[in-house]
């Protein structure tokens, strides 16, 4: 799959990750025109940069590389990127801690546990730092007005609709959710979504969990076994995480496993296991368009001088089976590739922000 930055646990400034992205087939400046409503050399330099949960795992690292994109195609920005080695809630505030003493035109944090941004958050607003929220929504004391995600109670429900293509007429038997961090408001919403579209669809189902299965792939993999073992007759093992997708094609792999099999996000093994007929699916929050919406409307915020937007954008999310398979494969092919295939969109959703705007309390 696709080559990508490294994200390190101090923060790189955007002209080293331009290098990198140069040596992996950067996309070229143009962007969309909100993005490149600032632009040129005219322009202030602007000090922005972005906070992720974890260097290693695909759905943040996605995330980092929407937002340097945008960044690159706004034009006079000092965009800098910094994440933990793996989830690790208290190392990623201390880097948001240092970056926002540096990178004060705004930074974009994206993290697995919300409370622990709280103070942190508004902190640094009060300082007068403007500060995007990413993936999973902000808590109120954090003062954070403005974030960027999907409606994740829906991408749960889109994942049991298509499961139920695959169980036949009036199923019977158990689903096993898995969530790997269940303090993830986001991840939390997904189970939700799964579970009562098939409580309301399927009575003869029965649902079991969510379940922790934790976001590091061992741990994950040892969770999923665990369950496996636990509920041999079920009829699917679905995850809501990036480690879920690819250690339960894994498992049934190994297994020969007769039931269904799926979870979220775009690694390369997760893809490979669709494409190989594994997992019936998986979904596919788009983390690089998130990150270039985020970026891509702060660069404008802050070149423009207009506050940020107030509440919930809300980004789609993509079912991703045989049918489309190859087209997703060849998107994740390299950034280039990303950015053109997300082009279209990423016009369309910041040619209109505010229609793509709900009230905060909504957030799911």
């Amino acid at each position: 799959m696709r080559p990508r930055p490294h994200l390190v646990a101090t923060a790189v400034g955007l002209g080293a990750i331009a290098l990198t992205l140069s040596a992996c087939g950067s996309t070229s400046s143009g962007g969309s025109s909100a993005a490149a409503s600032g632009g040129g050399s005219a322009a202030t330099l602007l000090h922005q940069g972005i906070v992720v949960a974890s260097a290693s795992q695909n759905f943040a690292k996605a995330m980092s590389d929407g937002a340097t994109a945008a960044a690159q195609n706004a034009g006079s920005i000092d965009f800098q990127s910094a994440a933990p080695p793996q989830v690790d809630g208290p190392a990623e505030v201390q880097l948001f801690q240092n970056m926002v003493t540096t990178q004060k035109d705004g930074v974009i944090e994206m993290n697995l546990n919300p409370p622990l941004f709280t103070r942190p958050a508004a902190d640094a607003i009060s300082a007068g730092v403007p500060v995007i929220a990413l993936d999973i929504a902000p808590t109120p004391g954090s003062n954070i007005t403005f974030f960027v995600g999907n409606d994740n109670y829906d991408c749960g429900a889109q994942m049991a609709t298509e499961l139920l293509k695959h169980l036949g007429s009036d199923p019977k038997g158990e689903v096993v959710i898995g969530v790997p961090n269940p303090a993830a408001p986001a991840l939390a919403s997904r189970a939700q979504g799964i579970k009562e579209t098939l409580n309301k669809l399927a009575p003869g189902i029965t649902v079991l969990g969510p379940y922790e299965t934790y976001s590091e792939p061992t741990k994950n993999y040892d969770a999923w076994s665990a369950q496996v073992h636990a509920h041999p007759n079920a009829l699917a093992f679905l995850g809501v995480g990036d480690a879920d997708s690819y250690d339960l094609a894994k498992l049934k792999t190994e297994q020969n496993g007769t039931w269904q099999t799926a979870g979220f996000d775009v690694d390369g093994k997760t893809l490979q296991a669709v494409k190989d007929g594994v997992n019936f699916m998986t979904m596919d929050p788009e983390h690089y368009l998130k990150g270039y919406i985020a970026e891509a409307i702060l660069a404008d915020s802050g070149h423009s001088k207009k506050p940020l937007p107030q509440g919930w954008f809300v980004t789609p999310g993509l079912v991703v089976t045989s049918a489309n398979i190859d087209e997703v494969m060849a998107r994740e092919k390299d950034l280039t590739a990303t950015y053109n295939w997300y082009k279209p969109q990423i016009d369309k959703l910041l040619g209109d922000v505010q229609s793509n705007v709900k009230p905060m309390d909504q957030v799911r």
